[in-house]
């Protein structure tokens, strides 16, 4: 893959500089099909663990490409929306992902979808903590069932919406941690300007909490992480995604594309952020 440097420099940053390219999410634009229910996919386990760091049951949904071993794949982290959960972010994506593999773009990866809460932001708050959930639980969770390599640490992380919020922020504590992702993708990811806008919310105490993590203040936390964003240009979060975008200077910035807030635009996107991930994922030959 080529590195931002690179993509800054040759005046080609955005979705073309890698091939991919959001076309519309109206003319000319092929819909990719409606999503098949997890249940009746072979390539996706369900489970539901306890989780300490969360008080409470969450599900586990881990999509795996078709037709390949897995064991010791490494893993991707998938982060839903505001009111989501772990099974409905994942419609589409292990046929996405499949394709991708069969296809030979990307090698062979899984991709985890775990429940983080309705009204989270995936930060911690009275008697749930999401975040250590993911930096703690998940690798051994992950161990447990022989993947994301000898550490069970997750190579890269995706999210959407409130999601995409989340991966930033799980970013610059894998950071804080010294152990990087390879790779963040957001997908019109709630990145919110103004506290009277965030405080309708009411995900946080107060605005000093927020200021704490918001990604928008601590974009130098994210160091050299390749990243990717994609957002519509009828979102509602537009605006400080196009910010989020100027400040940091991804490999990829989608943000010029029409489409809102909703699954027909995710649909779009959610292709294109597996080919994204995929282009930095570790040979399996050094998992497992």
């Amino acid at each position: 893959m080529p590195d931002r440097r690179t993509l800054l420099t040759s005046g080609l940053v955005g979705a073309g500089a890698l091939g991919l390219g959001l076309s519309s999410d109206s003319g000319g634009a092929v819909m990719p099909p409606q999503p098949v229910p997890l249940a009746k996919q072979t390539n996706v386990s369900v489970e539901t663990v306890h989780s300490q760091a969360r008080n409470r049951e969450v599900d586990l949904v881990t999509m795996y490409p078709s037709g390949v071993p897995r064991a010791g794949l490494p893993v991707c982290l998938l982060l839903h929306g505001r009111f989501g959960d772990a099974r409905r972010s994942s419609g589409g994506v292990p046929a996405w992902l499949s394709s991708s593999v069969k296809a030979g773009k990307v090698p062979p990866f899984a991709i985890l979808a775990v429940d983080g809460g309705g009204n989270s932001y995936w930060h911690q708050r009275s008697g749930d903590d999401p975040m250590w959930m993911l930096l703690d639980e998940v690798p051994r969770w992950l161990g447990e069932r022989g993947l994301g390599g000898r550490d069970g640490q997750p190579f890269a992380v995706a999210g959407i919406s409130m999601g995409g919020f989340g991966a930033l922020l799980y970013t610059r504590r894998r950071n804080e941690l010294d152990s990087p992702v390879n790779a963040t993708a957001v997908v019109s990811p709630a990145l919110i300007t103004s506290w009277p806008e965030m405080a309708r919310r009411r995900a946080f105490l107060d605005e000093a909490e927020w200021s704490a993590i918001d990604p928008m203040r601590h974009i130098a936390a994210l160091e050299d992480v390749p990243l990717g964003v994609w957002c519509g240009t009828r979102d509602r979060f537009i605006s400080g995604t196009r910010k989020f975008v100027r400040k940091a200077k991804p490999e990829v910035a989608s943000v010029k594309t029409p489409g809102g807030h909703n699954s027909r635009y995710y649909r779009f996107a959610l292709p294109e952020v597996v080919d994204f991930i995929g282009g930095y994922a570790p040979d399996t030959a050094d998992h497992g």
